[in-house]
């Protein structure tokens, strides 16, 4: 029985040994593979350092042009309103930010009416106006309003006050509101809220522009400005003056704002280039859109003015 139980102790020691050596060359392997792959990598991180010092990943920066986006254009529906126009939209980048840029109109109440568009103030109304005026979006269209405020409206083809492009943009420049006053009338020392020969975008709802606007003819102040300021006349005051003496009748919605005999034509409205702000010392980016030889057409806005119909923008 001894020699029995010994022989079971030495197969038993032996399958031991045995096990033990097949775990002990499996951990050589296991080092000699570890030592292969941190040989390996090092000379990967090796080669990488030697390739970055020589300049192998340099390579032109890439452009944030998220940061160059300046304007949003919201597309509007054109099924659900059949006096917008589509005519694509202007680009979001690379627009002037600077300076002005001129715009004449041509009417056919004499010479043309010359106005410098803000660009620092309203780069987006600017943008917009020249895109349009590429698409002769305005030539022969009506100035359909002489406003209660002092006002003349122009911009829509449809001359409904319901008319513009497919799409609409943001309000930049609303003036700020007066302070109020103990006092009934405004101070004659406080400026107007918009004063004569103003430019302004006019919308319904206030917010929504699209290619109406308009000139003021005299001073107006008002204790809630709506109309985003976009320019100013430079030349043919007296033009617009003359407009805004016309006879007005009814416009079937009991506002007697229209003219008479319904005969205030843009012949045609062109935008020209950027003229760079004397005190910017860098010129405006290139807006992508026509200068001067482009014309157009109004968008879709509503008066938002206590005097004017409502329409669109």
């Amino acid at each position: 029985m001894a020699s029995s139980r010994d022989r079971q102790r030495k197969l038993a020691r032996a399958k031991l040994d045995r096990q033990l050596a097949r775990r002990a060359a499996a951990a050589r392997r296991r080092r000699r593979i570890q030592a292969g792959v941190g040989t390996a990598l090092i000379l990967v991180l090796v080669v990488a350092g030697s390739a970055w010092a020589l300049g192998a990943f340099d390579g032109e920066p890439t452009e944030d042009t998220a940061a160059d986006e300046i304007c949003l254009w919201t597309p509007q529906n054109t099924e659900g309103n059949a006096n917008l126009k589509d005519v694509g939209e202007p680009p979001t980048t690379g627009l002037p930010v600077t300076g002005t840029r001129p715009m004449t109109i041509t009417t056919n109440q004499g010479a043309p009416i010359s106005v410098e568009l803000d660009l620092a103030s309203a780069p987006c109304a600017a943008a917009s106006i020249a895109h349009l005026a590429s698409q002769s979006f305005y030539d022969n269209t009506k100035c359909h309003e002489i406003t209660a405020d002092g006002a003349v409206r122009c911009g829509d083809p449809s001359g409904t006050g319901l008319g513009g492009p497919a799409y609409s943009f943001h309000s930049e420049n609303v003036p700020t509101a007066p302070e109020a006053s103990p006092e009934p009338s405004p101070s004659p020392d406080e400026p107007p809220t918009y004063p004569k020969g103003t430019v302004a975008m006019i919308s319904n709802p206030p917010g929504a522009n699209g290619s109406q606007f308009l000139i003021f003819f005299k001073d107006f102040t008002t204790a809630e400005p709506a109309f985003p300021i976009i320019g100013r006349v430079a030349e043919g005051l007296d033009v617009v003056e003359k407009i805004g003496a016309l006879p007005t009748v009814d416009n079937g919605a009991g506002e007697k704002v229209k003219p008479e005999n319904d005969d205030v034509v843009i012949q045609s409205l062109t935008v020209g280039e950027p003229v760079l702000d004397p005190a910017s010392s860098a010129d405006p980016a290139p807006s992508g859109t026509p200068g001067p030889e482009s014309s157009g057409t109004p968008s879709p806005a509503a008066s938002g003015a206590p005097e004017a119909s409502a329409s669109a923008g």
